[in-house]
């Protein structure tokens, strides 16, 4: 998707602050922090939300799940929140599959 934010980003047109790279995934800061740890993880390719997840992308978001428990364990995190909004009322500002990754601060229930 050429004028999609997160693949800009994924191929590099845009900088990030990274967190983890490989060829599936790409992990960077959040540009603006809810919580003392807040980075986002991303399929480098292009889904618009947990709701266009099929067969035949399920893989990758398996994979970033695998990457988020990792990297949690290198930041010594044993508690952490991973959200995915889906749609605008949700909060989706971004039309890409992405997870944030929060931590370092109490999370209080129900969110929004």
């Amino acid at each position: 998707m050429s004028e999609c934010l997160f693949c800009k980003i994924a191929a590099g047109e845009i900088p990030s602050s990274k967190v983890y790279e490989d060829d599936k995934c790409l992990a960077f800061h959040d540009i603006d922090p809810q919580a003392p740890t807040h980075f986002l993880v991303i399929p480098k390719e292009h889904i618009p939300s947990v709701a266009g997840v099929d067969e035949g992308n399920a893989a990758v978001v398996a994979h970033i799940f695998t990457v988020i428990a990792k990297q949690c364990k290198q930041l010594g995190l044993d508690s952490y929140r991973v959200v995915s909004n889906i749609g605008e009322q949700a909060g989706q500002s971004v039309p890409h599959l992405h997870f944030h990754v929060l931590a370092g601060r109490d999370m209080t229930w129900p969110p929004g």
